[in-house]
């Protein structure tokens, strides 16, 4: 008995500690990036007009330009990739479907095959494969996924993709300019707001990676910030030259 309760409380350790980081990054990953992208893009836009000393009216007016301009491009090209992609996709299942209807046998053994490579006995990796290809849609699906690396039915939706890079790059972009939206005179309020906004979003990166909260928020915040300034000095270049 004890034996018995010694095994199942490993099981149970083995169940509740056997547990990953999402690797994908699910919706946090693109949603930080995107963000990020916005706050940066921005950030330098904004230091980089500033440092042709020009009024507060055209660094705002450049902000919310570069706001709308980028989330706009970024929405478009993320629904363009993301559509583009499943097409490629669907037309590769297509062919895949076709091939199945066509040469059931010849892909049941192109299946039997890959598990053979994998280290399954021969035997075994036809049965496996004969009872797999038994029924149409499980076979693609299993073709899908060995021979192309995807799931039919998690393929990513290109309005999804659109709304969601829209919005977050809306709201990396928008935290530089929201100082001044609330009556800030200098740029240093909007650089500030903008810093901190890196430092979180590099800080919530650790979580789809390796790297303490701390690392990732200054190397985010020391990138940042490069940009800004090399940004800022070429406007004052820019500036005093004209």
């Amino acid at each position: 008995m004890s034996i018995i309760e010694t095994e199942a409380t490993l099981h149970e350790a083995h169940r509740d500690n056997h547990t990953h980081r999402d690797v994908n990054g699910g919706w946090l990953r693109p949603a930080v990036f995107g963000a990020m992208d916005g706050l940066v893009s921005n950030l330098a836009l904004m230091t980089g007009v500033a440092g042709g000393a020009v009024s507060q009216q055209a660094i705002v007016i450049t902000g919310l330009a570069g706001l709308a301009a980028g989330a706009f491009s970024m929405a478009a090209g993320e629904y363009t990739s993301v559509a583009s992609q499943r097409e490629l996709v669907q037309a590769e299942l297509d062919v895949e479907r076709r091939e199945l209807r066509k040469h059931p046998v010849d892909e049941m053994e192109e299946l039997a095959a890959l598990y053979v490579a994998r280290g399954v006995e021969p035997q075994l990796a036809r049965e496996v494969a004969m009872q797999l290809s038994r029924d149409p849609e499980q076979a693609l699906e299993i073709h899908a996924r060995e021979e192309l690396g995807i799931d039919p039915d998690d393929l990513p939706s290109p309005a999804v993709a659109a709304v969601s890079s829209f919005g977050s790059f809306a709201l990396g972009a928008l935290v530089p300019v929201l100082p001044y939206l609330l009556g800030a005179t200098a740029l240093w309020p909007a650089v500030l707001c903008a810093l901190i906004g890196l430092f979180a979003c590099g800080a919530l990166v650790a979580r789809v990676t390796a790297r303490g909260w701390w690392f990732s928020g200054l190397r985010q915040l020391a990138l940042g910030g490069a940009a800004a300034a090399l940004t800022f000095g070429v406007g004052a270049l820019v500036g005093a030259a004209v």
